[in-house]
Parts: structure tokens; sequence; C-alpha cells
């Protein structure tokens, strides 16, 4: 049984307050803070660049081997950061990502208006301090974020029978990171081929802008920095939830053993979302496909999945909240770094891949075109106890899916994506960073552990 939420202003004041307590003490403690690492890798890249006169794949964060590893369009689109200090950089990649947070939650929201009120904004910010991919991503001033609001944006487009307008958010991710380009895969996969050729289109212009600002730098790097690992990191790192990430911890180096197992994920998701988008249900498959794009990446680390967040809210739109919940506390909890020193043995192969566990089971099994009961196509019922009456053997159009308002905070599917039910709440060669840092492992500021390097992988 779901415990009652209070009712008065007085009592979810302090039920606020608590939460904001334990949350507080919770992040104090249990993660690990990252010192803005790869926006400092980032920063000082394009400081060495622009101000420096030296290239961007030479930087190196001092007293460490880690440097600049994302296609050279992802430089041009940080050059702003040349006008800036580093504390000015750090405050903007803050905004950043807060605003493309805000995004994600308003894509993922689709076309329902309920508002959820100060208390409601309230408990969803305590949650999502608490998910460690999320934690990370603002604590290393990662992208992934920014990415992630792109893509969904042409979710959100296909949903809403704007497909022509599709593409352009999956091609300028796919020119930043190399990941999102499964993206492409998925519009190719739906037969959307209008959108494939936009979102290919612009992703090949933008890596040939940045080839036309710096052609030295682009050659350097699909010669030579794309395919040289060592500029990654270790493959069996902990932080690595990828399936090379668990082959590799079990000391498997075999590149046939690996590339078999990512063509079978690639085979499950394909199928998967096939089905997803032949029920009109493009929230699930975006999630599908960045589920996949986390598991056969070369390494995954941690704060990249964020591209699990949109499964989330499939799984509360499908009527599956207590699911959900234990998943999402699951990620909450950074339990892959009880084996940060030694991942042997049978607990070692279970626990240390727990988030990678996580996405496959997800992958799998994740609710695809399935409605929880009550869900109708059109308009909303007015009533949170007895449904409109509907047609027999009604077609279901995914042009509208809402929900019956209700206190639960269970989730109704909508045409541009998820809606979460509202709470009943009433209402280089210059040293820019002046920092010298251990090599190995990555640091940051209150251990010697690290959730994840900086680098994308190369492609397989």
């Amino acid at each position: 049984m779901t415990p009652a939420l209070p009712r008065t202003d007085r009592g979810r004041l302090l039920l606020v307050l608590a939460l904001v307590a334990s949350v507080t003490v919770f992040t104090a403690t249990v993660p690990l803070l990252r010192d803005w690492f790869d926006l400092r890798v980032y920063y000082g890249s394009i400081d060495s660049w622009v101000h420096h006169g030296g290239r961007v794949y030479d930087y190196r964060v001092p007293g460490t081997t880690y440097g600049f590893t994302y296609p050279p369009f992802a430089a041009v689109a940080m050059l702003p950061m040349a006008l800036l200090d580093l504390r000015t950089a750090v405050a903007a990649a803050l905004l950043l990502n807060l605003a493309a947070l805000a995004v994600v939650l308003r894509l993922l929201a689709g076309t329902d208006r309920r508002r959820p009120g100060w208390f409601g904004w309230a408990l969803i910010a305590c949650l999502l301090a608490l998910f460690e991919p999320l934690r990370d991503t603002f604590s290393f001033g990662q992208v992934n974020l920014l990415l992630l609001a792109l893509v969904l944006a042409d979710a959100t487009l296909l949903a809403t029978g704007r497909g022509r307008l599709a593409g352009v958010g999956i091609g300028l991710a796919a020119a930043v990171k190399l990941t999102p380009a499964l993206f492409i895969g998925l519009l190719l996969v739906a037969r959307r081929w209008h959108a494939a050729a936009v979102a290919t289109a612009v992703a090949l212009g933008a890596t040939a802008l940045a080839a036309l600002v710096d052609p030295d730098a682009s050659r350097f790097y699909w010669t030579e920095a794309l395919w040289d690992t060592d500029r990654v990191g270790r493959l069996d790192y902990v932080s690595n939830q990828s399936v090379q990430g668990i082959l590799a911890r079990l000391g498997e180096t075999d590149r046939t053993l690996w590339a078999v197992v990512v063509l079978m994920v690639l085979g499950v998701w394909v199928l998967r979302a096939r089905r997803a988008v032949a029920a009109g249900d493009w929230t699930a498959a975006f999630a599908l496909t960045g589920l996949a794009a986390c598991l056969v990446s070369p390494i995954t680390w941690v704060h990249h999945l964020v591209w699990l967040l949109p499964s989330f809210a499939v799984l509360v739109r499908a009527g599956r909240p207590r699911i959900a919940g234990a998943l999402y506390a699951v990620l909450c909890t950074s339990v892959v770094w009880l084996w940060f020193d030694d991942a042997s043995g049978v607990d070692g192969f279970l626990g240390s891949n727990t988030y990678a566990w996580i996405t496959l089971g997800l992958l799998l099994w994740l609710p695809v075109g399935q409605l929880r009961p009550g869900l109708r196509t059109g308009s909303r019922s007015t009533s949170t106890t007895t449904a409109a009456p509907v047609p027999a053997a009604p077609a279901i159009s995914p042009a509208s899916v809402q929900a019956e308002p209700c206190s639960s905070g269970r989730a109704a599917a909508t045409a541009g994506g998820v809606v979460v039910g509202p709470v009943d709440v009433g209402g280089a060669p210059s040293e820019p960073t002046a920092s010298t840092l251990p090599a190995d492992p990555k640091p940051q500021s209150s251990s010697e552990r690290a959730s994840s390097y900086t680098a994308d992988p190369p492609p397989s």
C-alpha cells in the first residue's frame, strides 16, 4: 500500500524539508565529487586551441593522460568557452544542464498541461538529485543531457505527426558524439527515410563544417585519434557498464565474441523497436534505442546512463511504477563501486555489472505499445472513477492517448511522449585549470576513484 502524502501545506513543507535534508546527507556522503573533470578537458582544449596556438587533440589535463576525444564538431560547438574563464564556464555548464533536464522532462511529459505544483516539483527534484548518472553528468560537466534533449525533440516531432521536421536533433547529437548515431538506425528501421536523410545530412554537414574550421584536427581525429583506445580508458574499469565492460571484467578480450554479442543485442533492438514503431509508441522506440546504444558502445560510463531516463517514463506510463521505482533506486546507490578493487567471482560478475544488467533487462522487457487499464484514445476523461464509453473495436491511433486524471502519481501515454501523472499536491600548452591531478585512475575531488572517464569510445 502506497503511504498517503500530506494534504496540508504545513505537512508538505515538513516532508520536503526532510527529503532535502536526506538528499543533502546522501549527496555529501555516498556520491563521489567529480570536480568538473570533463568540463576542464573541454575548457583546456578550447583554451589551448584558440588562445595558445595548440591543437585540440594534443591538450592533456595537467598531471593526467586525458584529453579531448569527441569528434571535431564538438570542439567547434564549444568555441564560446574561449570567451569565458573556467568558473564562468562551470556556471554556464550547470545552467545548460539544468535547462536540458527541464526540456527532457517536458518532452517526456508530452501534451499534458497539468502542473504538479511546488510540492510535486520538490519531490521530482529530490528524486532526480539521487540518480547517479545525473549526479555524474552535472559533477563532471558532461554533455549527455544536452544530446538527450536534442534526440527527444525528434521523438516528439515524429509522435505528433511533424516528421518532416525530424532528424535535425539526431544529426547534431551524432556530430557531437558517435553513440547517438544509432538513432539514425532507428529512423531506418522505422522506414522514416526523410528523417533519416535529414539526420544524416545534418551530421555530415556539421562534420564538414568542422573540417573547414580546422582541417588538421579533422584529419587527425578520423585517421588516428578515433582508433587510439588508450585515449579512452580501461575497458575493465567498473564504470564501464556496457557489454564490452562485462567481457573485459571477465578477462575476455576476444573481439569476435564481443562482436557476436553486439549483433545479438542489435537484433533484439531491431525487433522490439519495430514493434514500438508499429504501435505508434515513439517514446518506447527511442527508449529502446538509448538502451541498445549503451549496451553496444565499447565504453558506457555511468554518466552515459542518462539515456535510461525515457525507459523509466515508459514503465510508469505502462502502469508499472513499482518496477520503475525499484530500478531507479538501484541506480541511485552507486552499488557497482563495491567492486571497484576486485570484480572477480560470482558476486563480482553480478554486482559490478548491476547497471548493465538493468539496461539489458529493460531492453528485453520494457513494455512496448502497452497502456495501463483506463487509458483510451481521444480526449481525457473528466472522472477518476468512471471511464467514458468506448466504441466497440476502437482503432488505436498514435495521435493522442491520454490518461484519466489521478492522484496516484501514475503515468499516461501521450502522442508527444510520456506524461507522468501529477501527485495530488493541490495546486595542453597552457594549464588553464591550474591543477595537478594523478594520472591513473581518473581524479576527482573526494577520492581517487571516479565513475567514468571523459572520452567517448571509438566505434566498433
